[in-house]
């Protein structure tokens, strides 16, 4: 659209103004689900360490069950965390999930096809060589990288961290993100509405997906509409954050303060974005200047701002939709750059349409859920006030501008796994 920014364009000018943390920092690995992983995992030991048994049962040769109904003596006991001797010929082990897997055993039946009478046990299977058998590293070989630098730590990962026996992880520290509202307006949570007031749903929304995220957020709560404070809040926010994320007065109304706030402060460019619901975007920075791309220091102070510190500054729309849907698109691939994360972008799933729509010159994200077809059904009410649109949904799906969507049709769907 004439005029309007290009989403992939925005993206692209964001990710390029994330300057990625380097202080690094050591935590227990039953801390680290959230975080960024600063370098490496290497395994130092086979996973598993030896050959073992999947299943409770008896260890044998396969030589020694030529034919179901076979008796062998039982000539050793073998629990987990306990090595068997060597097996004689004609003898079998009992053996329980997770034990060694004794020298010269090339098998393993599981009890439920097995018969004992006190020390002879009759198999009543034809085992094969390597039946319910884990071989040494057949997870992991020692040596391997297990991790990569930059992965976003799940519990999946700090299982596996353990399971090699690494009892702290190297992780970025955490981006320090200061957030507030703007808007004369809005009431807190508890507080009685005065007539036209409305209650601060985005200070909660925004707040829990950093944290999502594993930010350090810093809640400076609603600041009023004016100037002044507008600019104070600005310059205490640059002081020991990263990135200052607003909401609200982003626009260039009368009463959108932040705009030239940030101007008088730092620098800013306000895009309106050909994306639906949002549009207004600005980016920048408090307290610093920008070059090639990276926040830096100015070599000579602002007037009237703390050159104490230097932040980044994205402000984001008001309405609460807009808000939460340019955070998941465009602000959650900035954090994660800044956080060090070497996967930035969500990925897409291609699902069918159970649903007609017309389509926008603007590209469209459009809040819908799963069904029990396994097709896609939208939300009734798309607009950008209505946020119980975003608890409904399962995710969103992204339509490109101008784009119908006809029944049966497959569109490109992002859960919120993805975005969140």
């Amino acid at each position: 659209m004439s005029g309007l920014l290009d989403f992939h364009e925005a993206l692209t000018r964001l990710l390029a103004g994330a300057t990625s943390v380097q202080e690094q920092e050591s935590v227990p690995t039953h801390a680290a689900a959230g975080r960024i992983l600063a370098a490496a995992v290497h395994s130092p030991i086979d996973v598993p360490p030896l050959d073992n048994t999947s299943m409770d049962g008896y260890a044998v040769r396969c030589a020694d069950v030529p034919a179901a109904g076979t008796a062998l003596a039982v000539g050793q006991r073998i629990p987990a965390g306990s090595v068997g001797h060597t097996l004689v010929a004609g003898t079998a082990a009992r053996i329980f999930t997770g034990a060694p897997l004794p020298a010269g055993a090339d098998a393993v039946v599981m009890q439920e096809l097995c018969a004992l009478d006190g020390e002879t046990v009759t198999i009543n299977h034809v085992p094969h060589v390597g039946e319910w058998i884990r071989r040494r590293g057949e997870d992991i070989a020692a040596g391997a990288e297990v991790l990569a630098a930059g992965t976003r730590l799940t519990a999946a990962h700090v299982g596996v961290a353990a399971s090699v026996g690494a009892a702290e992880l190297a992780v970025f520290r955490r981006l320090k993100v200061a957030l507030f509202s703007t808007g004369d307006e809005l009431a807190m949570p508890g507080e009685p509405l005065k007539p036209g007031g409305i209650y601060n749903s985005n200070r909660y929304t925004l707040r829990a997906l950093l944290e999502g995220l594993g930010c350090v957020v810093d809640d400076l709560g609603i600041v009023p509409d004016s100037r002044d404070a507008t600019r104070a809040a600005l310059r205490a926010a640059a002081v020991g954050n990263d990135l200052i994320l607003t909401s609200g007065g982003v626009s260039v109304g009368e009463e959108d303060h932040v705009k030239p706030s940030v101007e008088a402060e730092g620098s800013l460019d306000l895009w309106k974005i050909a994306i639906k619901p949002g549009k207004p975007l600005a980016f920048g920075h408090v307290g610093g200047k920008v070059g090639a791309g990276a926040l830096c220091v100015p070599e000579t102070p602002l007037r009237g701002q703390v050159t104490a510190g230097v932040a980044a500054f994205i402000g984001l729309p008001g309405n609460p939709v807009s808000s939460f849907v340019t955070f998941v698109m465009l602000v959650r691939p900035f954090i994660l750059k800044a956080q060090g994360a070497a996967e930035v972008m969500p990925r897409a799933q291609s699902l069918r349409a159970d649903f007609a729509f017309k389509g926008d010159p603007r590209r469209e994200f459009l809040r819908a859920r799963i069904n029990a077809e396994g097709g896609l059904e939208l939300f009734p009410n798309q607009s950008s006030g209505v946020l119980t649109s975003c608890t409904w949904a399962e995710g969103l799906i992204d339509n490109p501008s101008n784009q119908a969507i006809g029944q049966g049709d497959t569109v490109r769907f992002l859960p919120f796994s993805e975005l969140l």
